[in-house]
């Protein structure tokens, strides 16, 4: 088949929807966007709505009021589109869906993206094609097409993960998940429970304490946070035990009057429109079998865009679509499946022995990441992340344990593919690569 009559589907206009739409173009194919909302960027998009929207569809987006990156801006360009340069490294989360807007543009992408399109299924058409049932939002009307690539690019940060205490249903305060926090008034005057040392755990401790009465922190890491230096009104706090009336009981048998708990108790993948026939499996959030993280090892004419996690985002999900598009244009050969197969339990294995649990099957971080980064673009013999970009990731999350309160006063500066500089808070500047 000619590029130009392969047809491409991508679900979500979120960022990884958008880089992998411009990547399917750039090789020539025919390309359309399914965005169920109205407009792209994703989990950057801020509303204040929470639970549904117009269309009676769940929010997708767990932005907040006053969200600043937790990642420098230099590890969050692409290859071919940099960050705007400026003198702060994180920045406010409308200027990451500014750049993400003016990324699209620039590409041309938009115009190949139906807004107000929710995915209803996608099930297999023939040994290798997909039918893709799609409802038009706006004219309550369902169509369906047949794509020969689906690119599933839905993120991740949308189906909150909500733990179960006993006395949960019994509890008169407020339950909200991070997923559907929006502003800090309504910590104002109260008591507030934080369950989870996660990064929007560690973002709203602070925010809260600023406006709540006191603090209860709960979580699993406190040798991670020893040396934390959190406000006064910030009390660290085990598990919880269960729950009553307008109090919570902990493991330790302290028992402490709660007015709101906020879960920050992260996410689960969720693909409610794929059909059986896509024999994709979740097994306690490993999405199974996947080739390399992104191909779909029964079906490889679907990938999936931005599964792994405690990455450079924006440089992963270029890299993964750059990886696919090689096979799908033809230039290079897809594996045998038994090859795929086997390159999946090697590394699962490999994972199981380091300790790590079916749900950390697409963790990254640290230097992992980075040999990931070079896996795939060795694999197919493209163009690799600069070692330094997983450099400072790593820098910043070791920053971020430092000084909670201040690591992003952190100013990051490139020097060249394997070193960079950082000014630190206190003004301090560092070299650091080798």
């Amino acid at each position: 088949m000619n590029n130009s009559e392969q047809r491409y589907c991508v679900i979500g206009a979120g960022v990884a929807g958008v880089c992998a739409g411009k990547s399917a173009l750039q090789n020539g194919g025919q390309v359309v966007i399914f965005e169920q909302t109205d407009q792209i960027g994703g989990t950057w998009v801020y509303t204040d709505a929470t639970g549904k929207d117009q269309n009676d569809l769940p929010i997708h987006s767990s932005m907040y009021e006053g969200l600043w990156t937790n990642l420098p801006k230099e590890v969050m360009g692409f290859p071919d589109y940099e960050m705007p340069q400026q003198n702060r490294s994180y920045i406010h989360s409308s200027e990451v869906l500014r750049f993400v807007q003016n990324y699209a543009s620039h590409f041309g992408v938009i115009k190949h993206i139906s807004f107000e399109h929710v995915v209803e299924q996608v099930k297999l058409f023939g040994s290798d094609q997909w039918e893709v049932q799609v409802r038009n939002l706006k004219r309550n009307k369902s169509e369906t097409f047949v794509f020969d690539f689906v690119l599933v690019c839905n993120g991740h940060y949308f189906e909150p993960i909500k733990p179960k205490y006993e006395g949960k249903d019994k509890f008169e305060g407020v339950q909200l998940h991070s997923h559907e926090y929006r502003k800090p008034n309504m910590f104002k005057d109260r008591n507030v429970l934080l369950i989870g040392a996660g990064p929007s755990g560690k973002d709203l401790v602070f925010t809260a304490a600023k406006n709540a009465n006191i603090v209860f922190f709960s979580h699993h890491v406190p040798d991670k946070l020893e040396d934390m230096k959190f406000p006064s009104n910030v009390v660290q706090v085990p598990d919880v035990a269960r729950l009553h009336a307008s109090q919570v009981e902990f493991v330790d048998g302290a028992i402490y009057a709660i007015d709101i708990i906020i879960y920050c108790t992260g996410y689960r993948y969720s693909f409610p429109f794929l059909h059986e026939s896509c024999e994709i499996e979740i097994d306690n959030n490993w999405v199974k079998p996947l080739y390399k993280h992104v191909l779909n090892i029964n079906h490889p004419t679907m990938a999936f865009i931005g599964i792994p996690y405690y990455v450079c985002t924006t440089l992963m999900f270029d890299l993964q679509a750059r990886f696919v598009l090689k096979y799908y244009s033809g230039r290079q050969k897809l594996p045998a499946k038994s090859i795929m197969i086997a390159d999946q339990n090697t590394e699962m294995e490999a994972r199981w022995a380091r300790g790590l649990k079916k749900r950390q099957a697409h963790m990254m971080g640290g230097t992992v990441q980075a040999a990931y980064y070079d896996d795939l673009a060795k694999t197919v013999g493209i163009g690799p992340i600069p070692p330094v970009m997983a450099k400072m990731h790593i820098a910043s999350n070791r920053r971020k344990n430092e000084d909670l309160l201040r690591y992003r006063e952190d100013i990051f500066r490139v020097l060249d593919a394997e070193n960079f500089e950082i000014i630190y808070a206190g003004n301090d500047v560092a070299t650091c690569g080798e």
